[in-house]
Order: C-alpha cells, then sequence, then structure tokens
C-alpha cells in the first residue's frame, strides 16, 4: 500500500489550486494529467476538445516532465475577474481583437479556429522592461499629461467664460450709465426751458405789481388831495388839482392797454411719443453675444498680411497756426476717428467716409494721447498741465466737460470697463485710476520703464510702450510684468487688434510692428514710413490709420490709411 500511494499520480490543473485529486486521464497536447472533472471538461472545452486524450489505462503512470515550462507559480497573478463573467479570471489574450479573455469567453467569442488566442503566462515571459512596456508606458504617460492638461484648460476656459460674463454685466451697467446720463442731459434741456419760462413771468408779473402798487399810490394821494381842497373852498387849487388828476388817469390808462399785453400763459408736458414707443417695441437692452473660447497659445503665431495703400486725409485746418503733430487717436466708429493735434493745441473729429475734418476743440494746451471713456465721452492727457481733459460730443460737435489733475506728466491713456491707466514720465510710473480720480494702483517704473510714452489695455493686459528702453511690456492687472518684447527702436503708439495683437509704431525704423498679445513674437506688417507716431486699426474694415512727424509739412499734414489683409 505504501508503494502504491508513493506512485499516486495526481491531476496537474487542481493540484495548482491545491485540491489534490487523482488523475483519470492525460491530455498529450497539454503534458498534464487530468482528474475525473477536468478530463471530462477538457473533451466539452472548444479549446481543447480536439487534444489527444489517455484514458487511466492508457496514461502515463508517472508525473511527466513537458518539455515547454509549466505555468505553475506563473498564474499565481492571474487574479482579475472577467468583465464579463465575474466568476472567471482572466487568463488569455485574442491578438485579432486585442482583448483579454478568460475560459467562458474563449469557448463562446474566441473559438481558436477563428482567433488567435495565447494563454497570458505563455507570451508574457519577457514582457518586463521590453520596448513595448516603453512604448506603452510613455504613452500612457502621454495622455495622462495630455487630459491632465485638457482638465486645467476646461478650468481656465470656464474662469475665463465666466469672467466674460462678469464683464458683460459691467457692460450692462455702464450701457445703463450712458442711457441715464443722455435722459439727464434731455431732462436738463426741458428744465432750462421750464426755468426760462419761469423767469421771463415772474419778471413780468413784478413789472405789473409795481406799477399797480405806484398807480394806486398816486391815485390815493391824489384823492385825498382834492377832498381837501373842495373842503377848503380853495377853487383855484382845486381846479388844478383835478386837471392833474384827469391827466394821471389818462397816462395810467395808457400804460395799463401797455401792461396788459403781457401773454401769460399755463403750460403742459407733451412726452416726446418717438421715445416712449421705441422703448415700448424694444424687446431687450442688448444681446449677449458668443465666441468660441480655444486654449490660448502661450507663443501665437503672427500671420503673413497683404497691405494695400488707401489713401490720406489732409488734416490742416484753417484753425491751424502751425504744421500738424498728430501725437494721439481713437477710433469710435468705421467712419469717426478722434486726433489730438499737439502742434495746434486742438481735437479733431474726423470722418473718414469723407476724409476731412468735420469739427475742432481747441483745448488752449498741448495735448498728447486719447481715449474713449464711454461711447459719446472722451480724455485726453495734457502733460504739461498733469491734467486729464474729458471732452464729449453732442450734435457731432466736441464740447470740453470737466478735468481731473494727475500727479506727473501723464502721457498714454487707456480706458477699460471704467478704469483709466496713465502713464507718467519724471519719475517713470503707471497709475491705474477710477473715473473720479481716485488712484486704485501705482506702478514704480524702476527696472520696468524709463519714458513710457503710450498704454493700451484689455480684459488682462496693460501693454506700454517705452521710448528709452526700446521695448513693449505686458502687465497683468496688478501692475505685474507678464511678457516684453524688445529690439524695438523707440517704439510710440499702439492699438490692439481683435485678434488680440498689438499694432506698434516703431518710430526709428520707419515701420509698424504687429506682436502676439503675449509678446513672445513679431513681424513688421508696413515698413519705409517715415517716422510714425501713432495709429489706429479698425477691426471691421482692416483699415490702419497712422500719423507721421518729420518736419515735412506735406507729410506731417495727412493722415495715412493701409487695408492689411
Amino acid at each position: 500500500m505504501a508503494s502504491d500511494e508513493d506512485h499516486q499520480v495526481y491531476c496537474q490543473p487542481c493540484d495548482e489550486e491545491g485540491t489534490g485529486l487523482p488523475a483519470h486521464g492525460y491530455c498529450t497536447d497539454c503534458k498534464e494529467h487530468l482528474c475525473k472533472t477536468c478530463f471530462t471538461a477538457h473533451k466539452k472545452n472548444r479549446l481543447s476538445k480536439h487534444h489527444k486524450l489517455l484514458d487511466a489505462t492508457s496514461m502515463p503512470k508517472v508525473l511527466q516532465q513537458p518539455t515547454t515550462p509549466i505555468h505553475t507559480g506563473l498564474s499565481d497573478d492571474l487574479t482579475t475577474p472577467c468583465c464579463k463573467h465575474s466568476q472567471e479570471m482572466i487568463k488569455y489574450y485574442c491578438n485579432d481583437h486585442k482583448n483579454l479573455l478568460c475560459s467562458v469567453c474563449v469557448t463562446l467569442e474566441h473559438q481558436p479556429t477563428s482567433c488567435k488566442v495565447d494563454y497570458i503566462p505563455d507570451i508574457s515571459g519577457n514582457i518586463i522592461d521590453s520596448k513595448e512596456y516603453q512604448i506603452i508606458f510613455k504613452a500612457l504617460n502621454t495622455t495622462f499629461d495630455h487630459y491632465q492638461q485638457m482638465v486645467a484648460d476646461a478650468k481656465e476656459m470656464m474662469g475665463k467664460s465666466n469672467r466674460s460674463l462678469k464683464d458683460a454685466l459691467e457692460d450692462i451697467k455702464m450701457f445703463r450709465e450712458e442711457i441715464n446720463l443722455r435722459f439727464d442731459e434731455l431732462e436738463r434741456q426741458v428744465m432750462h426751458v421750464v426755468k426760462v419760462v419761469e423767469q421771463e413771468n415772474n419778471s413780468n408779473i413784478t413789472a405789473v405789481e409795481t406799477f399797480c402798487e405806484e398807480v394806486t399810490k398816486s391815485l390815493r394821494i391824489s384823492s385825498e388831495k382834492i377832498k381837501l381842497l373842495n373842503t377848503s373852498k380853495q377853487a383855484n387849487t382845486l381846479f388844478m388839482e383835478l386837471k392833474l388828476a384827469e391827466k394821471i388817469m389818462e397816462d395810467v390808462e395808457k400804460t395799463e392797454q401797455q401792461l396788459s399785453t403781457y401773454d401769460v400763459k399755463e403750460h403742459h408736458f407733451d412726452a416726446n411719443e418717438t421715445i416712449l414707443t421705441k422703448l415700448k417695441t424694444e424687446k431687450s437692452l442688448g444681446t449677449l453675444t458668443q465666441k468660441t473660447l480655444n486654449k490660448e497659445c502661450h507663443s501665437v503665431q503672427i500671420k503673413s498680411r497683404q497691405s494695400s495703400h488707401e489713401g490720406e486725409i489732409c488734416l490742416k485746418t484753417s484753425k491751424d497756426e502751425f504744421r500738424c503733430w498728430i501725437t494721439g487717436m481713437t477710433l469710435l466708429t468705421p467712419d469717426l476717428l478722434i486726433i489730438n493735434d499737439h502742434n495746434n493745441n486742438a481735437v479733431k473729429m474726423v470722418d473718414t467716409s469723407s476724409k476731412s475734418v468735420s469739427n475742432q476743440l481747441q483745448l488752449g494746451d498741448k495735448p498728447w494721447d486719447i481715449t474713449r471713456v464711454i461711447n459719446a465721452e472722451l480724455a485726453v492727457t495734457l502733460p504739461y498741465k498733469q491734467t486729464i481733459q474729458f471732452i464729449s460730443i453732442s450734435s457731432n460737435k466736441l464740447i470740453k466737460k470737466h478735468t481731473m489733475t494727475v500727479d506727473g506728466d501723464c502721457c498714454g491713456i487707456s480706458c477699460y470697463q471704467g478704469k483709466l491707466v496713465v502713464s507718467l514720465r519724471s519719475p517713470a510710473k503707471l497709475q491705474i485710476l477710477d473715473m473720479n480720480g481716485t488712484i486704485l494702483t501705482t506702478i514704480d517704473g524702476r527696472n520696468i520703464f524709463k519714458d513710457p510714452y503710450y498704454v493700451t489695455s484689455n480684459r488682462s493686459s496693460i501693454y506700454v510702450s517705452d521710448w528709452d528702453m526700446n521695448t513693449v511690456s505686458r502687465l497683468n492687472w496688478k501692475g505685474e510684468v507678464i511678457g516684453n518684447y524688445n529690439g524695438m527702436s523707440a517704439p510710440r503708439g499702439m492699438s490692439l487688434s481683435d485678434d488680440g495683437t498689438v499694432f506698434v509704431c516703431n518710430w526709428a525704423r520707419n515701420v509698424i510692428e504687429e506682436i502676439s498679445g503675449d509678446c513672445s513674437t513679431g513681424k513688421v506688417v508696413l515698413q519705409d514710413l517715415n517716422t510714425t507716431v501713432t495709429l489706429s486699426w479698425c477691426g471691421e474694415t482692416k483699415k490702419l490709420y497712422y500719423s507721421c512727424y518729420n518736419s515735412d509739412e506735406k507729410k506731417d499734414n495727412f493722415l495715412y490709411i493701409y487695408k492689411l489683409s
């Protein structure tokens, strides 16, 4: 008995699981002894039913050592459940369908006659530190980084979208304020008419009261005198006094007829039905337009542009004593450009469609830069007075409004959502102010700029051109420098494009450059221009307006127009 037990052969698949059942047969293909249950299943399994099987009488009586490695000890880590058959572990791989399979998957869906199926331990021996491992691991990390960046970009774009909605709310408030200001102005006009009529009425009534008081006083005195003379029997004096009384009453009657010509009337207010009808028919205060928000590139490639000369506009007027020096300009509409004439102490309204100066306002001092504050209001820097002059537009005329004092020689100016950005010289600094002149932020120019001539701004950035340092600096609204474009030669006026790029006048090189919003790249778009000073871009018409100054009246008195596509 002991000898028989020593030579007992057990089922190898069950032995790997620690069951220890006696062998009932043998598979010559798998080179494994099988118990009765495994033997029966082996014949039914589609993957193994064609294998050659030996029964208990024909099978080897001792454990066979296969020429290929047995999977004992390698299958311990095959413990991942199949996603389709939760009671089965994944042990196979289909090369044709690139799928991980369990035994049931192999039997039902990936038959050996149609698929190339491998037992995972047979093909995984050389996978450690293999080329396949390195490629997939690298691709996995790359994909991970990609989607991690997508999450970060999504959060950033969501932040931008939410900020844009906040900005839209601010724009709505500003628009409402503009409407209120316009209605306030119309109300003041009507109130002025009321006051004028009231003053006329008061003046007429005062005249009537004064006359009547004087007449009654004179008549009372005459009546009393006549009565006294009649009582005292003074006939001669009485006669003369009666005749004087008649004369007084004749004069009074004539004057009364003149007073009766005073036309005193009642008044009532007739509302402007056009305004009421318009307000009733309008369905909304405005529209909320949408723009697809793409991931912001850290280095924007400036596109090549084709340019064509569209002509000039003569800016010299009969009021001008000197040749023009246009140091600032801002475009209100495609047909309306407002410019500063430094030499002639003037702000001029330019009709770009008729190419003529339609209105001119004398300031009494030399202006430098100009910006739009709201639709019908502008702000102009007067550096020699250290003052900002506000100007409104009414009935196609420029009208002086109030002024604001600043603490330095103010040059460049820009306005974004009710905040003024002003560059000051000696010492160089940048200030952000509200519309009441309250300083919100002061940015010390040391180590940033030395001679900041111009500024422009948008939602995320403030751009400063520095004449001395030959740079265009980009700052955020906290005053932190977040970009620099170097290598320019005395940059001056700037204008933002609708794509977020910045057009810059490069004075010394006689060119206009377009630089990316992050100040990383730039490209010359116009050259050979004769000392460009300042410019303005119209995104709707794709036209660029610029001025120059080189002591040549034939060139300085003109505004030049180029179309860029």
